[in-house]
C-alpha cells in the first residue's frame, strides 16, 4: 500500500513498484490524485489527520491482505506507524524518531546536542531581537511542525518578526527562527533498516526548489555523508529518512529539517543507482539482501508532468470521477487490472 498518490513523486514509485513485481494499492483523499488510476486498486481515504483515517488504513489492509505501507506524507506518519506488526511492515523509521522529526524545534536540539551542525535555532516566543544583527544572511521563520516550506518567511529585523507572527496565522508557539544558511542546499536519501546499519547515502545537490525538488543532481560530499551517518548513529532512524541540509562559509553541513520517511527524491536515488524504495520493501517482506552504497554521481533531475493513456472505457471503470459533484459523494475506492505497464532561490551547481 502506497498513500498519497496525488504528490508530485508518488505515480512513478508506484509504476516502478508495478514494474518490479509487486500489487500496489494506492490511497489518496483526492479522486483527482493520477496514482489512484496508475495502481493495480486505488482507494479514497479521509485526510491523514482526522480520526477516521487510521480505521480506514487498518479496514484497507485486512481486504487487501497488505504486506507493507509505504506512507509518504507527514500527517500519516505517526497513525500508520501503529500499524507496524507481523502482518503488515510499515517502511518507516522507529516511532520515537519519526516524532523527533515531526517537531523541528525538538529535532534541532537533539541534533546539537549529538555535536551535528544545525543552524542557530530558538523557539519564536524566546528569539533574542538581536539575534538579527549577528546572522549576516538573515533570519528564517517557520513552523515546528509542517512540511512543503509552507509557512516558511525571511526576516532580518525584530519588525519583520512582529509583522510574520501578526500575518501569518501561527502563535509564536508554533514557531521557531532559525539562522538563515544560503550555501549549496542537499535533499540526502540514507537508507537504514532496522539492524540500524547504513547501507547507502546518497546526497543530491538541489538546483531548484519550489515546495518540493524540482531540480537536484547527485553529488559526492564526504562531510554532508559523514554528518549523516552520525545522525543515524546517534539518533537510531532505523529505516529510511531524508536530511535536508545546506553547507556554511566553511563548507559545513548545517541540518535544517529531517524528513523521516522517503524523500521526495527517490526517484533520482534510484536513477544513480540505488533502490531504496524497492530495495528496502525486498527485505521487509521478502527476505532480500541490503544494499550497497554504490551510485552514480552527476545523475541530474528534471521533474516534469508526464502523461499516462488508456481507453475511456478503462478509465470509467474505476467507479469514480476525478470532478464528483457537490451533492454525491465520489465512491469509496476504485480498482483496475489492465492499465499497461513558498519558494526558494536556485541553488547555482558547480
Amino acid at each position: 500500500m502506497v498513500t498519497t498518490a496525488g504528490s508530485a513523486p508518488t505515480p512513478g514509485t508506484i509504476l516502478h513498484l508495478r514494474a518490479c513485481g509487486f500489487r500496489v494499492v494506492a490511497t489518496d483523499v483526492d479522486p483527482t490524485a493520477p496514482g489512484l488510476y496508475l495502481a493495480d486498486r486505488g482507494c479514497l481515504v479521509p485526510p491523514g489527520d482526522s480520526t477516521a483515517f487510521l480505521p480506514r488504513i487498518q479496514q484497507l489492509c485486512a481486504e487487501e491482505g497488505a504486506m507493507a505501507i509505504i506512507p509518504l506524507v507527514d500527517e500519516e506518519l505517526l497513525g500508520v506507524g501503529a500499524l507496524d506488526g507481523p502482518a503488515t511492515t510499515v517502511l518507516l523509521p522507529r516511532p520515537e524518531f519519526v516524532r523527533t522529526c515531526l517537531d523541528k524545534y525538538v529535532l534541532m536540539r537533539e541534533l546539537d546536542a549529538a555535536g551535528i551542525g544545525v543552524p542557530r535555532t530558538w523557539a519564536a516566543s524566546e528569539w533574542p531581537a538581536q539575534a538579527a544583527d549577528t546572522a549576516p544572511e538573515g533570519l528564517v521563520i517557520k513552523p515546528r511542525s509542517g512540511r512543503g516550506s509552507r509557512g516558511v518567511s525571511f526576516i532580518d529585523s525584530a519588525q519583520d518578526m512582529a509583522r510574520v507572527v501578526a500575518e501569518g496565522g501561527y502563535g509564536t508557539e508554533e514557531l521557531i527562527v532559525q539562522e538563515r544558511v544560503t550555501g549549496p542546499e542537499y535533499t540526502v536519501s540514507v537508507v537504514t533498516w532496522r539492524d540500524g546499519r547504513v547501507q547507502a547515502v546518497v546526497p543530491k545537490e538541489v538546483v531548484l526548489k519550489q515546495g518540493v525538488t524540482k531540480y537536484a543532481v547527485t553529488r559526492r560530499n564526504e562531510a554532508v555523508e559523514e554528518a549523516c551517518r552520525a545522525i543515524q548513529e546517534n539518533l537510531r532512524a532505523d529505516g529510511p529518512f531524508n536530511v535536508q541540509l545546506c553547507l556554511d562559509g566553511q563548507g559545513r553541513p548545517r541540518v535544517f529539517e529531517i524528513n523521516p520517511r522517503f524523500s521526495s527524491t527517490a526517484a533520482l536515488t534510484l536513477a544513480a543507482g540505488v533502490d531504496e524504495i524497492a530495495g528496502l520493501l525486498r527485505q521487509a517482506v521478502l527476505g532480500g539482501p541490503p544494499l550497497t552504497d554504490e551510485w552514480d554521481e552527476g545523475v541530474a533531475m528534471v521533474r516534469r508532468w508526464t502523461d499516462e493513456f488508456l481507453s475511456e472505457s478503462q478509465f470509467l471503470s474505476h467507479g469514480i470521477s476525478p470532478a464528483p459533484s457537490a451533492t454525491a459523494p465520489p465512491p469509496a475506492q476504485l480498482s483496475h487490472e489492465d492499465v499497461p505497464d513558498e519558494h526558494r532561490t536556485p541553488v547555482r551547481v558547480r
